[in-house]
């Protein structure tokens, strides 16, 4: 990996001590190896094999998408206004049961483009055909930590079937792509999977030394039914289930009660909070300032395509901002710097890789977002976190850089034939839907 070197730049750091700076960042082995203030050290210059011209713009940690189902984009805009269990069952479902391995590999590579393009440079990635899956998060240098879904919801041959398959995947792909495919195990949901089942995962992960991921609470009928069926909500369930005896994520955390946000904060289970999905959805709003004052790591993610309807983690950002201030009346509720760490260090950390990514910290990776800010929506030059997070959108990004490899120069992706992508993606789609 070569050495290089940002300099007259703009840099949203992120860290305790320090947010924001103007001056020069150098890059060597795909990590940051050092920054400071003004113009960068002679030496440093002259050791560079690259410098870039930072001039107009603002660099910030790339952001970190902690949930999702990415080969989803090929279902974009197919059923929307629906309540979740309809959208699911009678539209989703259907459809995804047609997929073939092929579609995923198009449907994956149509959301790395477009998450590329608006700054995330990793994600979490929860369905099936996970081969493939994989095969496009190396190839676009994309950080990924992947997880093959289960739901049980099937004979116990085809769940014996389905956790060898999630098995296999993690000791195929863990830890490949130099690193940068990390591995997750996940029972879909506790009211798609059968306690014994969770059960059989959960010792799987204790077995690989792997963390695991799930939807939660993403309902009130979810956790009605939870109550009906087992005598106790989703968060004691899983809790009783040992999910929670290892480093875990759950998704929405929507519809909780003080004991649970305690129980998750003791512990140190992460949420993905997924605002624009559970609107559009109308699964509710997460009581996020309760679980950040509690002690809860809460990170973004989108969810897929076809209940945002787009990956844009700027956007996740932004609401996540706005929305608790409404429903609190509290404008203090989530400020605009928290909310950027939610998009970016929290969400490093809700998957273990806090003191890998989600800064621009000397030591952190070099996964970086440049941030075009010569437009008029970036001036006058008051407050950059206020502007990336008020007023900023993915299509601002105009470089991303992932291990200290560049993904995307001037809005051009490099790692990605992104007009062979659009149309593959546009050819699965017609078969699914003929």
């Amino acid at each position: 990996m070569k050495r290089w070197l940002i300099e007259n730049g703009v840099f949203a750091e992120l860290s305790a001590d320090r947010q924001v700076f103007e001056g020069w960042m150098s890059i060597e082995g795909g990590y940051i190896a050092a920054s400071g203030e003004g113009v960068a050290p002679g030496e440093l210059r002259d050791a560079a094999e690259e410098i870039v011209d930072g001039r107009g713009l603002l660099f910030m940690p790339g952001l970190v998408n902690t949930h999702g189902h990415a080969a989803m984009s090929l279902l974009r805009g197919l059923a929307d206004d629906l309540v979740l269990q309809d959208w699911l069952e009678n539209h989703m479902w259907p459809m995804e049961a047609k997929f073939t391995g092929d579609d995923v590999f198009w449907g994956t590579s149509l959301a790395a483009a477009e998450m590329i393009l608006s700054g995330t440079t990793t994600f979490v990635d929860m369905y099936d055909h996970m081969d493939r899956v994989a095969e496009v998060a190396s190839a676009a240098g994309l950080r990924a930590t992947l997880t093959r879904g289960v739901i049980g919801l099937c004979p116990p041959d085809v769940q014996t079937a389905k956790l060898g398959d999630a098995v296999q995947f993690a000791r195929d792909w863990q830890g490949a792509a130099d690193g940068r495919i990390q591995v997750m195990m996940s029972p879909h949901a506790p009211y798609t999977c059968p306690p014994d089942y969770i059960e059989r995962i959960v010792a799987a992960a204790h077995e690989l030394n792997l963390p695991l991921h799930t939807h939660m609470s993403e309902t009130a009928a979810e956790v009605e039914f939870n109550v009906k069926q087992y005598g106790v909500r989703p968060v004691e369930h899983l809790d009783k289930l040992g999910l929670f005896s290892r480093q875990s994520l759950v998704a929405h955390a929507v519809h909780l009660n003080d004991e649970e946000i305690a129980l998750l904060a003791e512990r140190a289970v992460a949420v993905s909070h997924n605002p624009v999905s559970n609107l559009k959805l109308a699964s509710g709003v997460a009581r996020v300032p309760d679980l950040l004052r509690a002690g809860v790591t809460v990170a973004l993610g989108t969810d897929s395509a076809a209940s945002n309807n787009n990956l844009d983690l700027f956007e996740e950002i932004r609401m996540a901002a706005l929305l608790h201030k409404g429903v609190s009346g509290d404008p203090t509720a989530v400020p605009a710097a928290e909310a950027l760490r939610m998009g970016t260090l929290y969400g490093a950390r809700a998957i273990g890789l806090g003191d890998v990514t989600g800064s621009l910290r000397p030591g952190f990776k070099a996964d970086i977002t440049a941030v075009s800010i010569d437009k008029p929506h970036f001036m006058p030059r008051t407050d950059y976190i206020s502007h990336l997070v008020y007023a900023a959108s993915g299509a601002d990004v105009a470089h991303v850089w992932v291990d200290g490899r560049q993904l995307m120069r001037g809005r051009e992706l490099l790692t990605l034939d992104v007009e062979r992508i659009r149309f593959e993606a546009q050819r699965s789609f017609e078969r699914l839907r003929g």
